[in-house]
C-alpha cells in the first residue's frame, strides 16, 4: 500500500493564444513543465481560462500573463517557476541556454565551448531540440555559426519572429535585426 507522498501530481494543460499561433502550456501545479508550439484551439478564448475560477492553475496563469507580456515587449526575463527533465548533460545546455541575453544570439558553437564541450555542437543542437520549454528558455536565440537560422522546434520562420521581436524592443529605435553576443 503506498504512502501520500508516493502519489503523482496531475499535470494540468492549457492551450493559449499568442501573436506566432497558439501555445501548449503543462503544469504539474507546482512548476511549469512545458511549453510547446501548437495546440488544439477549438472552444479557447482569451477569457476562457479566467472563468475557471479559483481552482484554475496559478503557475499555468503566471506563465500564461508572463508570456503575454513578454508578446507586450514588457517582459525579458520569466519568473514563473518551472522544471526540465532531461539527462545531465541537457541540463547544462538549457541553463547556459540562460544565460543568453534578451534580443542577443550566439551559435551552437558558443554555448558548447560555454559548458566546456568546444566540439559539441551537434549535441547541444540535439539538447536544444529536446528543450521542453520554448520560449521561457529561450533556444530561439541560438543561431548556426555563420549567422543562419537552423533548426527550431516551432519552424525557422517563428524562430525568426522571436528574435525580431526581441530586437524590436530592445532597440526601438533602430529597424529590427538580429544581433549577436
Amino acid at each position: 500500500m503506498g504512502s501520500l507522498s508516493d502519489v503523482v501530481a496531475l499535470e494540468q494543460t492549457i492551450v493559449m493564444h499568442s501573436p506566432i499561433g497558439p501555445l501548449t502550456l503543462v503544469s504539474d501545479g507546482s512548476y511549469l513543465l512545458e511549453l510547446r508550439f501548437g495546440g488544439d484551439m477549438q472552444g479557447v478564448s482569451d477569457t476562457s481560462m479566467e472563468s475557471q475560477g479559483p481552482s484554475w492553475c496559478p503557475i499555468l496563469q503566471q506563465a500564461r500573463s508572463e508570456l503575454a507580456e513578454y508578446f507586450k515587449g514588457s517582459l525579458m526575463e520569466f519568473s514563473v517557476p518551472y522544471k526540465m527533465r532531461g539527462t545531465p548533460f541537457q541540463q547544462r545546455v538549457w541553463r547556459a541556454l540562460c544565460d543568453v541575453p534578451y534580443g542577443t544570439t550566439c551559435s551552437y558553437s558558443e554555448l558548447a565551448a560555454r559548458i566546456g564541450s568546444p566540439q559539441g555542437a551537434r549535441a547541444v543542437g540535439l539538447a536544444l531540440g529536446r528543450n521542453p520549454l520554448a520560449i521561457v528558455v529561450p533556444c530561439h536565440r541560438v543561431i548556426g555559426a555563420n549567422g543562419s537560422l537552423t533548426g527550431f522546434g516551432g519552424g525557422v520562420e517563428t524562430k525568426r519572429l522571436l528574435l525580431e521581436h526581441e530586437n524590436r524592443y530592445l532597440n526601438p529605435d533602430r529597424p529590427s535585426r538580429v544581433q549577436r553576443i
